[in-house]
């Protein structure tokens, strides 16, 4: 485990990840982008941050994509074009800015370069929390839609994504060497899921949307894993989940979110086993790895994140 988080660190991270992630075809996209109406924010996460809230609480009063919510265009569909990204966000709310909330593009080398490319002046929303705590997140959610089976250790040498997106300070450096700081806004999980209101207030401000008031269930609500579980079949999950990442890349996103607001949903995600318990030694040799970016990232924001740097208490 130990190992495999040396390597990520040690090897250029996003430059690893810019091979991994394909080289989009910019012939698709050579369109005159002054003639269409591109985004004017992204959310670029981490993910496992609270995006899908910030997704949910947004979606009233901007125009998101619909019905999926991540188009993955950045980071792994950029040879389908922009009119095919595009294609995904609705006319619902005119006057209303157009967004995404895409966590999967922060630790992309390929999804920062295109983006600062296609819409340079774009406003870029980052939300950090405790390492460990969002790596682990991350794992389980893997596991409930069926992407891995190993143990967090084998997890760690084997699916590069859990280290990469906790390189905190090494990411949002190369996002700050391609953007100026005023179309950055650098936030913590802790600020969101302590005072929702004041969260999507200055959030509010920064995307230049009038603030809105939060209803009731939206300030008790910040979404985790710990109701999740492990799937009921593996391999079935697998296949569904394979399925609708083939349906998402065609804009068949109305399939998938048919079946997942359907019954249909419970064959394929949860009703299977709890979660195994992370061994609290794993939990510190990763917050052990993880010290050097935590420390990193204090002196970036000039914020204590002295709490980071025990193991986290799960869920």
């Amino acid at each position: 485990m130990a190992a495999g988080i040396r390597d990520a660190l040690a090897m250029g991270k996003d430059a690893a990840q810019g091979k991994r992630d394909g080289r989009g075809a910019a012939g698709n996209n050579s369109v005159e982008t002054s003639t269409l109406k591109l985004p004017s924010f992204l959310v670029v996460g981490p993910p496992r941050t609270g995006t899908s809230w910030v997704h949910e609480v947004l979606a009233d009063h901007a125009n998101l994509p619909d019905p999926t919510k991540e188009t993955r265009f950045f980071d792994l569909h950029f040879d389908r074009g922009l009119r095919w990204y595009l294609d995904h966000f609705p006319t619902a709310h005119n006057g209303c800015p157009r967004g995404e909330v895409a966590p999967t593009y922060f630790r992309s080398a390929h999804a920062r370069d295109r983006i600062a490319q296609t819409i340079p002046g774009v406003k870029l929303v980052f939300i950090f929390r405790h390492p460990v705590q969002r790596l682990v997140s991350l794992y389980r959610l893997k596991r409930a839609y069926g992407r891995l089976s190993w143990t967090l250790e084998e997890a760690l040498e084997r699916d590069p994504e859990l280290v990469e997106s906790s390189l905190y300070a090494t990411n949002l450096r190369e996002w700050q060497n391609k953007f100026p700081p005023e179309q950055l806004s650098i936030n913590l999980f802790e600020d969101l899921s302590s005072n929702p209101q004041a969260f999507i207030d200055r959030l509010a401000d920064f995307l230049e949307i009038p603030r809105f008031q939060l209803e009731q269930s939206q300030l008790e609500q910040v979404y985790s894993t710990a109701k999740m579980t492990e799937p009921r079949n593996f391999f079935a999950t697998r296949i569904a989940t394979a399925v609708a990442d083939w349906c998402k890349a065609r804009k068949l996103d109305h399939v998938v979110a048919g079946v997942k607001n359907s019954h249909f949903i419970r064959l394929f995600l949860g009703g299977g086993a709890p979660f195994p318990d992370i061994p609290l030694e794993a939990l510190k040799n990763v917050r052990t790895q993880m010290l050097r970016e935590i420390e990193e990232l204090e002196a970036i924001l000039g914020r204590d994140l002295s709490h980071w740097k025990t193991p986290p208490s799960l869920p």
